[in-house]
């Protein structure tokens, strides 16, 4: 039974960490408005509902069960949508995972903080550019009539005509894997310096006692150390597999590389708004929110089970 004196203490300490409450509480209030209310909307992939009904059309509409989840399951461009995301988040995640925590090792073994400071702070830049900055970043040095490698190309004599790097779609695959790497590889390491630097120096001191060189260190205490980190960014990068590269997309894409710029939600986003098919789209979308479910439920199982290291 709690006694006076530990009720009073614990108001004394509800009081004193009130600031912290309000943080939470307001958080808390934004994942209520713009996250779990939203969630009602989610029956209208289930109805054929129309935006004149306003908001009780969600709850007025016609029931008309799994017909929409039907017509995007056969509709002529799923496969190549599938197709699409799938080699596209499949490329970036072998690519492009690996590279951020090579990057942070790289870096915590470098000399002088100074050097390291600006080393970091230069790769981590290109986060805070939008894809729109990127977009045009990438034009000014591969565009087909004044883009940078072209002329340079052209001038050395490696190609006869300029290369239609923007447009071809066979190049589209390997134009948004280098840009996600260039522009999210610094950002990304981050979080593994911040656990590299949690490792006792104590432990590299002995490794080298015995004789251990900086490899062997890397490989038998940093890497080991860093493993649960590893795990959960990896369960999270495998759980956004189907929903990550929209903004990139729909920046990048045009007519002419469709066939391979065309993703899951850049034809959600063409359907629910540019079509008025809100219900089509809903479906859609509970698809691909499903399937990434499944997948953080499952990379979340393996991850326990193999490394011991898992969301929940």
């Amino acid at each position: 039974m709690i006694t006076k004196m530990e009720k009073s203490q614990r108001l004394r300490t509800f009081k004193k960490q009130l600031p912290l409450h309000g943080f939470v509480l307001a958080g808390l209030i934004f994942l209520l408005l713009f996250s779990l209310i939203p969630m009602v909307g989610v029956i209208i992939a289930f109805e054929d509902y129309d935006i004149k009904a306003g908001f009780a059309g969600i709850f007025t509409s016609p029931f008309v069960g799994l017909k929409h989840f039907k017509a995007f399951l056969t509709d002529r461009k799923f496969p190549i949508l599938m197709r699409n995301t799938l080699c596209i988040s499949v490329l970036k995640l072998i690519l492009s995972f690996p590279l951020p925590i090579i990057f942070a090792i790289m870096i915590s073994e470098m000399g002088g903080k100074v050097y390291k400071r600006v080393v970091q702070t230069v790769s981590y830049l290109p986060h805070f550019f939008s894809w729109i900055i990127v977009s045009g970043i990438l034009f000014t040095f591969f565009s087909t009539n004044t883009g940078l490698v072209n002329e340079i190309l052209l001038k050395l004599g490696v190609v006869d005509k300029p290369i239609p790097i923007l447009m071809d779609p066979k190049y589209y695959y390997g134009l948004a894997v280098f840009s996600e790497i260039w522009k999210e590889t610094g950002w990304g390491a981050i979080i593994y310096l911040a656990a590299i630097a949690g490792i006792s120096p104590t432990l590299y001191e002995s490794a080298r006692i015995d004789g251990a060189g900086r490899m062997q260190c890397i490989r038998h205490i940093t890497l080991p150390s860093i493993k649960g980190t590893v795990a959960i960014l990896l369960i999270l990068a495998i759980g956004g597999l189907f929903g990550s590269n929209f903004d990139q997309a729909m920046l990048l894409g045009n007519t002419m590389n469709l066939s391979r710029s065309e993703i899951l939600e850049v034809f959600i986003y063409k359907i629910g708004l540019g079509q008025g098919r809100y219900s089509f789209a809903a479906a859609a979308g509970l698809f691909q929110s499903v399937i990434s479910f499944v997948l953080v439920l499952s990379a979340n199982a393996v991850s326990k089970k193999v490394s011991g290291s898992s969301l929940f």
